[in-house]
Order: C-alpha cells, then structure tokens, then sequence
C-alpha cells in the first residue's frame, strides 16, 4: 500500500492549478492524507473515484484543516481528539485559540493498523504558540498515539513544523532557536521515536539536503534552501514491512511538496 502525505496550503488553490490531479493521475496513492487544507467538503470540485474521503475543517473558515482519501473504506473516523481524551489536556493559547478546533488531527481505522494525519500548529514567529505546543499538544499527541497502539499498530503523517536534527534544513545555525528548529519542538519529536516511532525515511536515506517544504522567498525551492518538516512514522511493529519511503520535491502547487512510504500490507 502507498501512503501519501501532503501539505497543500489551500486544497482549492492546487486544484484549480491542475496539480493535485496531475498529482493522484501520476502516483495513484491508495490513501492520502492532507493538511492546511482551508476548506470544507464540497469547496473544492475534487471528484476521486474510487476513493472515500474524509474532511476535518476549522471551525474558523479557510483557517487550517485535514482530510483523508483513501481507495479502502476505513472501519471508523475519528476527527480531532475524543472528547473524554482531550477532556485531560487544554489546547488553548494565550488568545484562547483552541488548537483542538482548528481541524488538526483525523485517524482513520483499518482492519489491522490506523492511519492518524496531523497539522501540528505553528510556533508561530514571535514564537508566541511554543508553550501550547511545547507543554499540551505534543504530549496530548503522543499520548493518542500510544492510546491507538494499544489497539492495533499506527502509521502517523502530516506538517509536525519541526525539523528532527541539524540534517534536516538547510540552514541550522541561523535557524536554531526559531521556530521550527528550537529546543523544546525538537524534544517533542524526538519524544516519538523515544516512544517507539520509526522516522521511516531516514530509513533508507541520511544526510542532508532532502527537504518537504521551502520558503516562498529568495527563490528557495529552486536553490533547494528548505526544511524537512513532513514526516511519515511508523510503530516499530511496522518496520519491517516498510518497502520505501520517498520525499516528492518535483511535485509543484504548495510550498511543502508530498511525502510517501510503502508498505507490504494485505
């Protein structure tokens, strides 16, 4: 099965550009997983057949949001967080935004394994969101994710807005502290394949140089000044089934472009 991760800043922009069909018509993934879509169901003229698909926008209209695609019709959805989960963390930032309104999260059960796509939010500049990222929603995130594999294994995708380590953008010295590259971010992915996760493209690729997103300045995608911050990961039960996992940089529409991997599941 080929999974797919994509952040398409605007699921309505890339389809009137033609590249989110030009996209599916070329790489055919059997589930893909979306963010920042900013819209709803029905927003956008997207007809997929053969696919089911499945929308968590923001409550905020053209504001965040994630959707799932997927040829094998899921077992059951979740959007967001369950209520008695979340019930246990607080997602508010110092504006009383609630992250757990903004469409961030959507898990989708299939017969032996769940598929979870987040839209983790941003530090922002001022680095004013790092706190409700740092202290409640990284570790509420970890917390579902380990909660699902009590159940099943998880593969878990989307925009984490962190690069791991130094290897992971192009320019970390003057990006250290910032965000996306600060301590704290850093610690919380790290959290995960502390807890068992498996960064499945470092995998099969080190070093550095391989990036998902790049900034829409300084023509940076073409100098490929950019920063890995779309992930696949996997529960370590996982690993040995995992055939592939690539970063699609030649896949234009979005600042941030695909990234896949391959299992050999039934």
């Amino acid at each position: 099965m080929k999974f797919y991760s994509w952040n398409v800043n605007g699921i309505r922009a890339v389809v009137k550009k033609g590249t989110f069909q030009e996209f599916i018509k070329r790489h055919k993934p059997d589930v893909l997983c979306l963010q920042e879509t900013k819209a709803e169901r029905g927003q956008a003229e997207i007809d997929l057949a053969g696919y089911h698909e499945y929308w968590n926008s923001a409550v905020k209209k053209g504001y965040s949001g994630t959707a799932i695609f997927s040829k094998r019709e899921p077992l059951d959805v979740i959007n967001g967080f369950p209520k008695e989960f979340a019930k246990k963390f607080s997602f508010a930032d110092e504006l009383k935004r609630d992250a757990n309104e903004e469409g961030r999260v959507i898990t989708a059960e299939f017969d032996k394994f769940f598929v979870v796509t987040v839209y983790t939010p941003n530090a922002k500049d001022d680095l004013s969101r790092l706190p409700l990222r740092h202290k409640h929603w990284d570790p509420a995130f970890l917390s579902y994710l380990k909660l699902l594999e009590k159940n099943k294994p998880v593969l878990f995708c989307g925009d984490l807005n962190v690069a791991h380590t130094e290897l992971d953008l192009a320019n970390p010295k003057p990006n250290r502290g910032k965000k996306g590259f600060t301590e704290e971010e850093r610690e919380g992915f790290q959290n995960f394949l502390d807890a068992g996760f498996v960064d499945t493209f470092r995998m099969f690729t080190e070093g550095n140089g391989h990036y998902s997103w790049w900034s829409n300045f300084s023509n940076a995608r073409a100098r490929n000044v950019g920063w890995r911050i779309d992930y696949w990961l996997v529960s370590e039960k996982l690993r040995k089934l995992v055939k592939k996992a690539e970063i699609h940089s030649d896949v234009m529409g979005s600042d941030h472009c695909p990234v896949s991997v391959t299992l050999a599941l039934d």
